[in-house]
């Protein structure tokens, strides 16, 4: 039997080597990773809150609100203690089950997408079909509204993927790769409930409605 040596924690590289801006961008973190929770998670109760939004589409963003906290969740704190704290060890076993959640969150994250465009698919290029197979009441120019959310989620996920893993090896880059990974781990799930809230009107129906209760509550 030859020496073996097992590996028992990983020393991560870090986004940079230099101490100045390790606050700045703790800070900048905390307020992704901040809006990020709070607006994937009001989504949420949003949708629950409104009876008009109790369709299959909103059924499945739902869902990818609550599977966005966790795909960031995965990634996120960790990047932070480490700004915060400057260290940069990592154990083996935090290192497998952060990756665990990860790619787990992130397949689902696959799977809600492919769900979604086939129910826009579905609802636009077959709407008789689409009302006499799913409980709703969601007509033809309703479909269409979401179509371009769906649309501009689809392509900064699958963009951003693209271009970090099929870039030519010719102009390759570990800064750029670092910036990539930063912008689909923590960006893209911070972007999801602004690109469906501003690009859609039954959510900024759903929302004006909610504040004005609220506001007359109090």
């Amino acid at each position: 039997m030859g020496n073996c040596t097992e590996v028992t924690e990983f020393v991560l590289q870090g986004l940079t080597d230099s101490p100045e801006l390790q606050t700045p961008l703790f800070i900048v973190f905390t307020l992704i990773y901040l809006i990020n929770v709070a607006g994937n998670l009001g989504m949420v109760v949003l949708i629950l809150l409104d009876p008009r939004l109790h369709t299959p589409m909103y059924f499945f963003l739902s869902n990818l609100s609550l599977v966005d906290v966790g795909y960031s969740s995965a990634i996120t704190p960790t990047v932070m203690a480490e700004l915060l704290t400057g260290n940069k060890v990592v154990s083996y076993n935090a290192c497998a089950a952060q990756m665990f959640f990860f790619v787990a969150f992130a397949t689902v994250e696959n799977y809600l997408l492919a769900s979604m465009a086939y129910d826009r698919y579905t609802a636009v290029c077959k709407p008789l079909h689409y009302t006499s197979t799913m409980t709703t009441d969601q007509g033809h120019q309703r479909a269409l509204s979401t179509c371009a959310s769906q649309l501009t989620t689809v392509s900064i996920f699958y963009g951003t993927a693209i271009f970090m893993y099929l870039q030519p090896s010719s102009s390759h880059s570990m800064d750029t790769d670092k910036m990539a990974s930063v912008f689909y781990t923590m960006v893209i799930p911070m972007l999801n409930p602004l690109v469906y809230s501003l690009r859609n009107k039954e959510v900024k129906r759903a929302f004006k409605k909610l504040i004005e209760k609220a506001t007359i509550s109090t």
